[in-house]
């Protein structure tokens, strides 16, 4: 944004045209245990669902949401067990393969190491791709593990494309570590990432923390404010006058929250 001067003296702004690029968005789901515990959330018959159940969910809304910006936005699929691994390489704007790709999401064994180096790798290819087709690369990974502080070996100066983390973990305890892990995925997005990347944390085992997230995520990397500077959702308050400014015939109804 420049300052132009005007004509008597003041100033006055214009915002310099820019392009926003279609985005290849490619999810990487930790597919590890600890994505099949079951949350506090309950589904619709009363049953408890499991962290993976609400992640699926999670993922279907935001493509749907994304898909209505812009139909020309496209997803890939890849999970993490030891290493990042295809789900579904194509990009595509087409609902159907999304839709089977998260079908396709099934909790593996434990792995006590999870190598995040492998999955700059395969988005690092994708983006040179993308960007020659005018696009740009986003990853979008959501991490699981409590105890579990993922590793990566990437250049400094390498950033391709923009990598959003959501990082879900159990309550600190004797035998979980999650500052170290949202440390370590801190550092690997300060790393890669070309955009500002964002990054969201919950141990609260509720669906609807991890939608909310979500919902932020629909921000376009071009177009974003630093997530320092990111004060929304912002709660939903009744404000009372103070009492000096109510007439005296008059009562200011207020609902409890």
């Amino acid at each position: 944004m420049e300052g132009i001067e005007g004509e008597r003296g003041g100033s006055r702004y214009s915002l310099q045209p820019s392009r926003i690029n279609n985005e290849d968005i490619l999810f990487c789901i930790d597919v590890n245990p600890e994505s099949s515990v079951e949350i506090k959330t309950t589904g619709s018959n009363g049953r408890p669902i499991t962290r993976m159940d609400s992640i699926k969910q999670a993922i279907l809304l935001f493509v749907h949401a994304k898909l209505s910006m812009n139909p020309d936005h496209r997803f890939a699929f890849t999970t993490i067990a030891k290493s990042a691994t295809w789900l579904k390489r194509d990009f595509s704007s087409d609902i159907a393969s999304v839709e089977a790709a998260i079908r396709g999401l099934v909790p593996t064994s434990s792995c006590s190491h999870a190598d995040l180096t492998s999955l700059f790798r395969l988005a690092a290819h994708e983006a040179r791709k993308s960007t020659a087709q005018n696009h740009i690369l986003r990853v979008i990974l959501i991490y699981c593990r409590s105890s579990t502080r993922p590793q990566h070996q990437w250049p400094v100066n390498q950033k391709l494309f923009t990598l959003d983390v959501i990082y879900l973990h159990e309550k600190p305890g004797p035998d979980n570590c999650p500052q170290e892990v949202y440390d370590a995925l801190v550092d690997a997005l300060d790393l890669v990432s070309q955009y500002e990347g964002y990054i969201f944390e919950s141990g609260q085992g509720v669906a609807r923390v991890l939608y909310r997230c979500m919902c932020l995520l629909l921000s376009h990397p071009q177009q974003r404010i630093s997530l320092d500077d990111l004060n929304i959702p912002k709660l939903l308050t009744k404000k009372v006058p103070p009492a000096d400014s109510i007439p005296a015939n008059e009562v200011v109804p207020v609902t409890s929250q």
